[in-house]
């Protein structure tokens, strides 16, 4: 049997490759975790209510594009959020969850050549890793971009060579970031977009984090290609209700852009797909039209910053996250550091720069580690604690 080449180089992923680093060894106190982002905060009391009073969604094949209930309600989110006016149907396309989106995405939008040579995807390093495989997915060629505390945590894609620019066909970026938590601002969507323009590539804006924040929200890659008169086929948009509303097992998501980029991508997925049952659909709609569970949910992740910085307070680099659940922690070595705080103090974090790769700069991570944010307010105290003392002091 043969089999392609074209993933056989990938590392294993994050949280098996950590498995292997830890679990051999028993911890040293009462397990906490704060690896994956994945939130634990209440999902909206009536979710059960809404699905209940949708089971016979269930007995009904659900519509590749989405219910048209789900696309108003996205489109109506978008313009409330965003100030962007998007047709629901053409231009807005429910996902089942933003993984799915982001890889396929690439696999109806990359052309299979970019002014006659193999096409470049760009993607942050460190990132989220179906950034990569999508790219090798369509047989394009994954260039890595440092984003690292020397270019504020985003990537400096205009440092680029010419050459690499000009075989460019789409720009991955994470705002607010995973994992530094770091915000592009309007200037950096502008740059990034004149970039685009420039050498005609798209720019795939996860904005997954958008709704978690510090002080104010972090401006869209839409809003900012819209002040600017781009192409509206220029940024193609992601977002989710994993962060927002507390639902990672709904795996409900979208993709909002041009209508021919979303024309595309619907009919790939109209193939390929796996379109959320229908009442489930139904709790997306409603949760997308409903802000009050979000502000509520900011406001507990805002507690959690104080808390974080008044625990970390002190400590050499130290800088608590614009925006998302994550802590970007400096230390010397980052398997080390968290081998040490898992045998020791029993909390178990991901070594940074298991969400990287490594290029001819270096492995953007090494120095670090993730720490998830997502548990109950309280544990996650004891767990910074543990780690302060542990890895600090």
């Amino acid at each position: 049997m043969v089999f392609p080449e074209r993933f056989s180089n990938l590392p294993d992923y994050a949280f098996p490759r950590l498995r292997k680093l830890l679990d051999v060894h028993e911890p040293g106190g009462e397990p906490i975790a704060m690896t994956i982002g994945e939130p634990r905060h209440a999902f909206p009391a009536w979710v059960g209510d809404v699905i209940a009073q949708s089971l016979e969604g269930f007995g009904r094949y659900p519509p590749n594009e989405g219910t048209p209930g789900l696309q108003t309600a996205i489109a109506r989110w978008i313009a409330r959020r965003y100030g962007v006016n998007v047709p629901a149907a053409g231009q807005v396309l429910p996902l089942n969850g933003t993984r799915e989106g982001l890889f396929n995405a690439c696999l109806a939008l990359c052309p299979e050549t970019k002014r006659g040579k193999r096409p470049v995807v760009l993607m942050p390093n460190p990132f989220y890793q179906v950034y990569a495989v999508a790219a090798l997915a369509v047989g394009a060629e994954p260039v890595y971009v440092p984003a690292t505390e020397a270019t504020g945590d985003l990537p400096d894609y205009g440092a680029l060579p010419d050459e690499v620019l000009s075989r460019t066909a789409i720009a991955y970026i994470c705002s607010p970031a995973n994992p530094q938590g770091a915000v592009a601002d309007e200037g950096y969507w502008a740059d990034l977009i004149a970039l685009a323009e420039k050498h005609d590539f798209q720019i795939f804006a996860d904005e997954c984090y958008s709704e978690i924040y510090r002080d104010k929200p972090p401006p869209g890659a839409l809003s900012v290609a819209q002040a600017r008169g781009a192409d509206p086929e220029r940024v193609v948009l992601f977002n989710s209700l994993s962060k927002r509303s507390n639902l990672p097992g709904l795996r409900s998501g979208f993709a909002a852009g041009g209508p021919a980029s979303v024309a595309r991508m619907q009919q790939l997925r109209n193939y390929a797909g796996a379109p959320l049952p229908l009442p489930l659909q139904a709790v997306a709609e409603r949760a997308w039209s409903d802000e009050m569970h979000v502000e509520e949910n900011r406001a507990l992740y805002q507690e959690k910053y104080r808390i974080a910085d008044e625990i970390l307070s002190g400590v050499p680099g130290y800088r608590g996250p614009a925006a998302g659940f994550f802590l970007w922690l400096p230390v010397d070595d980052a398997e080390a550091a968290a081998l040490k705080l898992w045998r020791e103090a029993g909390v178990r974090v991901l070594p940074g720069h298991y969400l990287a790769r490594e290029t001819e700069a270096g492995t953007p991570g090494s120095d670090r580690i993730r720490v998830a944010m997502v548990a109950e307010k309280e544990e996650m105290r004891r767990g910074l604690m543990r780690l302060r003392q542990t890895i600090y002091e």
